[in-house]
Protein backbone atom coordinates (compact mmCIF):
# COMPACT_ATOMS: atom_id res chain seq x y z
CA UNK A 1 0.00 0.00 0.00
CA UNK A 2 1.63 3.18 -1.06
CA UNK A 3 2.27 6.30 1.44
CA UNK A 4 -0.83 8.38 -0.24
CA UNK A 5 -3.72 5.73 -0.42
CA UNK A 6 -2.12 4.39 3.36
CA UNK A 7 -2.70 8.64 4.49
CA UNK A 8 -6.06 8.67 2.74
CA UNK A 9 -7.58 5.55 4.89
CA UNK A 10 -6.02 7.16 7.82
CA UNK A 11 -7.31 10.59 7.41
CA UNK A 12 -10.80 8.69 6.31
CA UNK A 13 -10.86 6.88 9.10
CA UNK A 14 -10.28 9.66 11.50
CA UNK A 15 -12.63 11.93 9.94
CA UNK A 16 -15.42 8.68 10.59
CA UNK A 17 -14.14 8.88 13.81
CA UNK A 18 -14.91 12.55 14.87
CA UNK A 19 -18.56 12.58 12.94
CA UNK A 20 -19.41 9.36 14.84
CA UNK A 21 -18.62 11.26 18.06
CA UNK A 22 -20.92 14.19 16.93
CA UNK A 23 -23.38 12.44 15.23
CA UNK A 24 -26.83 12.78 16.69
CA UNK A 25 -29.03 9.69 15.67
CA UNK A 26 -32.34 11.72 15.76
CA UNK A 27 -30.88 14.55 13.24
CA UNK A 28 -30.04 11.61 10.71
CA UNK A 29 -33.48 9.57 11.23
CA UNK A 30 -35.42 13.51 10.80
CA UNK A 31 -32.96 14.45 7.74
CA UNK A 32 -34.08 10.74 6.08
CA UNK A 33 -37.69 11.60 7.23
CA UNK A 34 -37.73 14.92 5.16
CA UNK A 35 -35.76 13.72 2.52
CA UNK A 36 -38.58 10.70 1.75
CA UNK A 37 -41.37 13.87 2.00
CA UNK A 38 -39.48 15.43 -0.66
CA UNK A 39 -39.69 12.08 -2.37
CA UNK A 40 -43.35 11.89 -1.54
CA UNK A 41 -44.43 15.30 -2.81
CA UNK A 42 -42.60 15.01 -6.25
CA UNK A 43 -44.70 11.75 -6.79
CA UNK A 44 -47.49 13.76 -5.67
CA UNK A 45 -46.95 16.51 -7.86
CA UNK A 46 -46.15 13.83 -10.63
CA UNK A 47 -49.60 12.32 -10.08
CA UNK A 48 -51.19 16.03 -10.13
CA UNK A 49 -49.23 16.33 -13.64
CA UNK A 50 -50.66 13.01 -15.42
CA UNK A 51 -53.84 13.75 -13.98
CA UNK A 52 -54.01 17.62 -15.40
CA UNK A 53 -52.68 16.37 -18.74
CA UNK A 54 -55.48 13.38 -18.86
CA UNK A 55 -58.24 16.11 -18.09
CA UNK A 56 -56.46 18.34 -20.70
CA UNK A 57 -56.81 15.61 -23.27
CA UNK A 58 -60.41 14.72 -22.09
CA UNK A 59 -61.39 18.13 -23.15
CA UNK A 60 -59.80 17.70 -26.62
CA UNK A 61 -61.66 14.58 -26.80
CA UNK A 62 -64.83 15.94 -26.26
CA UNK A 63 -64.22 19.06 -28.52
CA UNK A 64 -63.47 16.91 -31.12
CA UNK A 65 -66.17 14.94 -30.53
CA UNK A 66 -68.02 17.66 -31.29
CA UNK A 67 -66.60 18.84 -34.23
CA UNK A 68 -66.85 15.34 -35.77
CA UNK A 69 -70.70 15.13 -34.34
CA UNK A 70 -71.24 18.26 -36.28
CA UNK A 71 -69.54 17.77 -39.50
CA UNK A 72 -72.08 14.19 -39.56
CA UNK A 73 -74.81 16.84 -39.13
CA UNK A 74 -73.31 19.21 -41.86
CA UNK A 75 -72.77 15.99 -44.41
CA UNK A 76 -76.41 15.17 -44.03
CA UNK A 77 -77.81 18.48 -44.42
CA UNK A 78 -75.30 18.40 -47.72
CA UNK A 79 -76.66 15.65 -49.14
CA UNK A 80 -80.06 16.32 -48.55
CA UNK A 81 -79.72 19.78 -50.33
CA UNK A 82 -78.38 18.00 -53.19
CA UNK A 83 -74.86 18.93 -52.33
CA UNK A 84 -72.70 16.18 -52.75
CA UNK A 85 -69.21 18.02 -52.61
CA UNK A 86 -70.29 19.86 -49.56
CA UNK A 87 -71.43 16.39 -48.12
CA UNK A 88 -68.08 14.92 -49.36
CA UNK A 89 -66.23 17.23 -47.47
CA UNK A 90 -67.61 17.19 -44.16
CA UNK A 91 -67.12 13.65 -44.13
CA UNK A 92 -63.44 13.57 -45.05
CA UNK A 93 -63.14 16.44 -42.14
CA UNK A 94 -65.58 14.19 -40.14
CA UNK A 95 -62.93 11.28 -40.76
CA UNK A 96 -59.95 13.52 -39.59
CA UNK A 97 -61.80 14.41 -36.64
CA UNK A 98 -62.06 10.79 -36.05
CA UNK A 99 -58.70 9.59 -36.30
CA UNK A 100 -57.27 12.96 -34.09
CA UNK A 101 -59.94 11.01 -31.57
CA UNK A 102 -58.53 8.21 -31.59
CA UNK A 103 -55.01 9.13 -31.12
CA UNK A 104 -56.68 11.07 -28.42
CA UNK A 105 -58.25 8.14 -26.81
CA UNK A 106 -55.08 6.72 -26.99
CA UNK A 107 -53.01 8.65 -24.98
CA UNK A 108 -56.00 9.44 -22.56
CA UNK A 109 -55.36 5.61 -21.94
CA UNK A 110 -51.70 6.09 -21.01
CA UNK A 111 -51.86 9.22 -19.38
CA UNK A 112 -54.96 7.32 -17.12
CA UNK A 113 -52.64 3.97 -17.15
CA UNK A 114 -49.51 6.03 -15.72
CA UNK A 115 -51.90 8.47 -13.23
CA UNK A 116 -53.11 4.99 -12.06
CA UNK A 117 -49.17 3.24 -11.48
CA UNK A 118 -48.16 6.98 -10.03
CA UNK A 119 -50.94 6.72 -7.66
CA UNK A 120 -50.12 3.49 -6.44
CA UNK A 121 -46.74 4.24 -6.07
CA UNK A 122 -47.43 7.60 -4.08
CA UNK A 123 -49.89 5.45 -1.95
CA UNK A 124 -47.06 2.56 -1.22
CA UNK A 125 -44.98 5.77 -0.55
CA UNK A 126 -46.87 7.33 1.42
CA UNK A 127 -47.28 3.77 3.81
CA UNK A 128 -43.37 3.43 3.91
CA UNK A 129 -43.33 7.33 5.13
CA UNK A 130 -46.00 6.78 7.47
CA UNK A 131 -43.78 3.63 8.79
CA UNK A 132 -41.04 4.91 9.02
CA UNK A 133 -42.16 8.04 10.79
CA UNK A 134 -43.74 5.55 13.42
CA UNK A 135 -40.41 4.20 14.14
CA UNK A 136 -38.54 7.17 13.66
CA UNK A 137 -40.16 8.47 16.67
CA UNK A 138 -39.82 5.62 18.78
CA UNK A 139 -36.12 5.40 18.14
CA UNK A 140 -35.73 8.90 19.05
CA UNK A 141 -37.49 8.43 21.93
CA UNK A 142 -36.00 5.46 23.40
CA UNK A 143 -32.55 7.26 22.15
CA UNK A 144 -33.62 9.88 24.48
CA UNK A 145 -34.44 7.77 27.09
CA UNK A 146 -31.23 6.13 26.93
CA UNK A 147 -29.14 9.39 26.83
CA UNK A 148 -31.22 11.14 30.05
CA UNK A 149 -30.59 8.04 31.50
CA UNK A 150 -26.76 7.88 30.42
CA UNK A 151 -26.14 11.39 31.53
CA UNK A 152 -28.41 10.42 35.35
CA UNK A 153 -25.59 8.16 35.19
CA UNK A 154 -22.71 10.41 35.08
CA UNK A 155 -24.46 12.58 37.22
CA UNK A 156 -24.68 10.38 39.56
CA UNK A 157 -20.97 8.88 39.00
CA UNK A 158 -19.76 12.25 39.45
CA UNK A 159 -21.69 13.10 42.88
CA UNK A 160 -20.47 9.36 43.98
CA UNK A 161 -16.87 10.21 43.26
CA UNK A 162 -17.43 14.20 45.24
CA UNK A 163 -18.90 12.66 47.92
CA UNK A 164 -16.29 9.82 47.91
CA UNK A 165 -13.39 12.98 48.12
CA UNK A 166 -15.62 14.43 51.13
CA UNK A 167 -15.66 11.10 52.75
CA UNK A 168 -11.89 11.39 52.37
CA UNK A 169 -11.43 14.95 53.46
CA UNK A 170 -13.40 13.74 56.84
CA UNK A 171 -11.05 11.00 57.12
CA UNK A 172 -8.23 12.79 56.87
CA UNK A 173 -9.59 15.59 59.48
CA UNK A 174 -10.69 13.05 61.91
CA UNK A 175 -7.48 10.92 61.98
CA UNK A 176 -5.69 14.42 62.57
CA UNK A 177 -7.74 15.93 65.51
CA UNK A 178 -7.23 12.32 67.12
CA UNK A 179 -3.83 12.60 66.53
CA UNK A 180 -3.97 16.31 68.20
CA UNK A 181 -5.77 14.62 71.34
CA UNK A 182 -3.13 12.17 71.50
CA UNK A 183 -0.87 14.57 71.50
CA UNK A 184 -2.13 17.30 73.89
CA UNK A 185 -3.06 14.36 76.73
CA UNK A 186 0.38 13.26 76.33
CA UNK A 187 1.92 16.72 76.99
CA UNK A 188 -0.65 17.15 80.25
CA UNK A 189 0.93 13.43 81.58
CA UNK A 190 4.47 15.02 81.22
CA UNK A 191 3.72 18.27 82.49
CA UNK A 192 1.76 17.01 85.82
CA UNK A 193 4.41 14.78 86.62
CA UNK A 194 6.84 16.87 86.03
CA UNK A 195 8.66 15.41 83.35
CA UNK A 196 8.19 18.57 81.00
CA UNK A 197 7.56 21.85 82.40
CA UNK A 198 5.40 24.32 81.67
CA UNK A 199 6.91 26.32 78.69
CA UNK A 200 5.17 29.72 79.96
CA UNK A 201 6.55 29.48 83.75
CA UNK A 202 10.29 30.99 83.89
CA UNK A 203 13.24 28.76 84.88
CA UNK A 204 12.44 27.00 88.36
CA UNK A 205 9.28 28.28 88.11
CA UNK A 206 10.10 32.26 89.45
CA UNK A 207 11.07 35.14 87.30
CA UNK A 208 13.65 37.81 88.42
CA UNK A 209 11.10 39.93 90.35
CA UNK A 210 9.65 37.41 92.36
CA UNK A 211 13.45 36.30 93.19
CA UNK A 212 14.37 39.61 94.55
CA UNK A 213 11.20 39.65 96.48
CA UNK A 214 12.10 36.48 97.97
CA UNK A 215 16.03 37.74 98.53
CA UNK A 216 14.69 40.58 100.99
CA UNK A 217 11.93 39.03 102.75
CA UNK A 218 14.98 36.14 103.34
CA UNK A 219 17.31 39.26 104.27
CA UNK A 220 14.30 40.10 106.83
CA UNK A 221 14.01 37.11 108.24
CA UNK A 222 17.53 37.37 108.93
CA UNK A 223 17.25 40.87 110.72
CA UNK A 224 14.45 39.65 112.78
CA UNK A 225 16.30 36.74 114.30
CA UNK A 226 19.36 39.08 115.05
CA UNK A 227 17.50 41.67 116.94
CA UNK A 228 15.73 38.24 118.82
CA UNK A 229 18.94 37.46 119.58
CA UNK A 230 20.75 40.47 121.12
CA UNK A 231 17.88 41.27 122.99
CA UNK A 232 18.20 38.01 124.83
CA UNK A 233 21.45 39.29 126.13
CA UNK A 234 21.92 40.70 129.96
CA UNK A 235 22.38 44.61 129.98
CA UNK A 236 25.77 46.06 129.98
CA UNK A 237 26.99 42.17 128.97
CA UNK A 238 29.56 41.92 126.34
CA UNK A 239 29.01 39.80 123.70
CA UNK A 240 31.23 36.41 123.92
CA UNK A 241 33.58 35.92 121.60
CA UNK A 242 33.38 33.13 119.05
CA UNK A 243 36.12 31.44 118.00
CA UNK A 244 35.72 29.84 114.22
CA UNK A 245 36.56 26.34 114.32
CA UNK A 246 37.56 25.78 117.62
CA UNK A 247 36.23 25.16 120.96
CA UNK A 248 37.24 27.49 124.56
CA UNK A 249 39.34 24.96 126.54
CA UNK A 250 39.06 25.62 130.45
CA UNK A 251 42.34 27.30 132.58
CA UNK A 252 43.93 24.98 134.74
CA UNK A 253 43.74 26.57 138.74
CA UNK A 254 46.87 28.75 139.25
CA UNK A 255 47.51 29.26 135.65
CA UNK A 256 47.89 33.05 134.52
CA UNK A 257 46.03 33.59 131.76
Amino acid sequence: MGMGRRLALIFKAKANKVLDKHEDPRETLDYSYEKQLELLTKVRRGVADVATSRKRIEIQMQQVQASADKLQTQAQQAVTAGRDDLAREALTRRAAANTQLADLQTQHAQLQAEEEKLTQASQRLQAKVDAFRTRKETIKATYTAAEAQAKIGEAMSGISEEMGDVGLAMQRAEDKTQQMQARAGAVDELIASGALDDASTPLGGRDDIQRELDSMSSSSDVELELAKLKGALPAGAPAPAINAGKETQPQAEGTQP
